[in-house]
């Protein structure tokens, strides 16, 4: 019989590595509430309409990437729904906008979200296709100041601060602005224009590319078109004055947040949706593709999927670059591993159901406890406990009787008595030497 293992392109997470995963969540979620952020959950799957218009027909992600499928009509008069697994966050979180009817509160909404997220890609190292994202968006009625270039700064301050926090280093914030739509559409036939002689010189896809979607052309990573790419129109050429003074408004603001940044003309992200200030957060120790996260307005997205004007700013990361950086970190300077306070072994299979009773007292006062098993011989006990736990505590009937324990510190050698009221103290004690 065939072994059965994981999907390619997928993977299991299995502790210790799980430990760095919760890590990166938790202070995410710490620092987005000090941003008065909310948390926000939408579905798996959604209606392939919400991704090819609102995300771009054009678009690598819509063309070649979605899982996608027809459901089963509920009744012969009704057709098959296209359902896709959802490849990005931001169609789904300005969707629920619009359905719930959140602009009509009249308050900027500041929602964020923690999820898988599914494109067929080449797997390659940080890159699979079940990936989890953190990411949030700011979105509102102009009325409630969602244009403003404070909420771009305020976004890149949020996640600078973010990236600190969790002890990543050597980041470098790449900023640019794609303009308005009018911009936007203005450079693409520029670019387009450009491409003509040099696109047959390029790779594969930016041939493609140079008609479908000039703009991807500068995603390139092919190092043999970097030249060509460098020679091409820069898009702050086509952007209008209101374009042009946003982004001088954001740059601003950073600057009196203390907030370092590089201005990278090539920036640009692929995705159709973006307008106006777009970025990503770069990381040396990743290699080739060193983006962390990135992002950037979406002003007209809202309205691409039926919507109410609704401007907005957001972001993604995926977590498996955050957990890569970080574990290189940790590599050159190892934490400590994780392990229990204490290891609780009792002498007979009779004594397990007053073992169980012990370990739930000891983990509801906070305690990290591993519980042994009667059938274990003690010697194998204390072989499994120097393994998994800073102390044993050994439970035998006169322990059991007397209500004092006995406890052994491994790392000292020190074996005590203590008794059953002091036990909980006496284990979240740093050392007893």
């Amino acid at each position: 019989m065939t072994t059965l293992k994981a999907v390619r392109g997928t993977r299991d997470l299995l502790p210790p590595e799980t430990a760095l995963w919760n890590h990166i969540e938790k202070t995410a979620r710490q620092v987005f509430t000090r941003y008065n952020f909310g948390e926000i959950r939408t579905p798996i799957f959604e209606d392939t309409a919400l991704f090819s218009r609102g995300v771009g027909e054009e678009t690598d992600i819509v063309s070649k990437e979605m899982y996608t499928w027809e459901d089963r009509a509920r009744a012969q008069s009704e057709k098959p729904q296209s359902l896709t697994l959802r490849p990005e966050n931001t169609a789904g979180v300005v969707r629920a906008y619009i359905e719930h009817k959140l602009g009509e509160t009249g308050q900027l909404q500041k929602l964020y979200y923690v999820g898988p997220q599914f494109r067929r890609e080449r797997p390659q190292k940080g890159r699979y296709r079940q990936f989890s994202q953190i990411g949030a968006e700011v979105i509102g009625p102009p009325s409630a100041g969602s244009e403003s270039p404070l909420r771009d700064a305020e976004i890149l301050e949020m996640l600078a601060t973010l990236l600190d926090e969790l002890g990543i280093t050597g980041w470098t914030l790449h900023l640019n602005s794609v303009g308005s739509s009018a911009d936007r559409a203005r450079y693409n036939e520029v670019l387009r224009a450009a491409l003509i002689p040099l696109a047959p010189q390029m790779c594969v896809d930016c041939q493609r590319r140079a008609v479908t979607n000039p703009l991807r052309v500068l995603d390139c990573k092919v190092p043999e078109d970097q030249p060509i790419i460098e020679t091409l129109p820069k898009i702050v050429d086509s952007l209008d004055e209101a374009s042009k003074t946003h982004f001088a408004a954001v740059l601003a603001a950073l600057d009196a947040a203390s907030v370092p940044y590089t201005r990278n003309h090539r920036l640009v992200r692929g995705l159709d949706y973006y307008t106006r200030t777009t970025f990503e957060f770069t990381h040396g120790g990743l290699g080739a593709q060193n983006a962390l996260l990135g992002g950037g307005r979406y002003d007209g997205l809202s309205e691409a999927i039926g919507g109410p004007k609704a401007p907005g700013i957001g972001f993604a990361m995926g977590e498996d670059r955050l957990v890569l950086t970080l574990q290189a970190q940790l590599d050159q300077n190892p934490a400590p591993p994780q392990i229990a306070d204490a290891f609780i072994a009792p002498l007979g299979e009779s004594l397990n159901p007053a073992a169980l009773a012990l370990a739930r007292e000891l983990r509801r006062q906070g305690l990290r406890i591993e519980l042994g098993d009667g059938s274990f011989r003690l010697k194998k006990s204390f072989e499994t406990a120097d393994k998994l736990a800073r102390r044993i505590v050994i439970l035998g009937e006169d322990e059991l009787e007397s209500g004092i324990l006995t406890v052994k510190t491994f790392a000292s050698g020190m074996q005590t008595k203590v008794a059953r009221a002091e036990l909980a103290a006496y284990l979240s004690a740093p050392s007893n030497d």
